[in-house]
């Protein structure tokens, strides 16, 4: 579902229906990635950092940002690195995916309830989501909202 109001030329917002898999809000600018990435041997846990060479945004920091990527990529240790980046400050703010991802949603969990650190984890349609748009998650429930500002 896509919904467009403008209150001011150049303000349009676009709201996306999604679904919430781990509950939280979040605002920032969005880093897309055009492949998925594991965390495990993919992210610098110090920087935020994409360190994966295969990976075409590699260089890329995730820190501070809101990471839009079509879904995860393996190892059910990348949970472990996720939350070890959110307990540090070096991860994303919020995650927006085209495609569940058990293991991102394990991490998102885990720092919720162990550093009370919230990472919102939104499924919904990604298409037209550029790098440097400013985004707003916010997942309550199973329901879930994202915003182009």
């Amino acid at each position: 579902m896509y919904r467009f109001s403008g209150c001011r030329a150049g303000s349009a917002v676009m709201i996306r229906a999604g679904r919430a898999y781990a509950a939280g809000e979040a605002e920032g600018l969005a880093v897309v990635l055009t492949d998925p990435l594991s965390f495990w041997g993919g992210v610098a846990v110090a920087t935020g950092a994409i360190i994966d060479r295969s990976h075409p945004q590699v260089g890329q920091s995730l820190a501070g940002k809101i990471l839009v990527m079509p879904c995860g990529r393996g190892s059910s240790s990348a949970s472990s690195v996720l939350a070890e980046c959110l307990r540090l400050g070096t991860g994303p703010l919020g995650i927006l995916l085209a495609r569940p991802d058990p293991i991102l949603t394990v991490a998102a969990l885990v720092a919720e309830a162990l550093y009370d650190i919230r990472c919102p984890i939104v499924v919904a349609e990604i298409d037209g989501i550029a790098t440097g748009d400013r985004l707003r998650l916010t997942a309550t429930g199973s329901a879930a909202q994202v915003v182009r500002l």
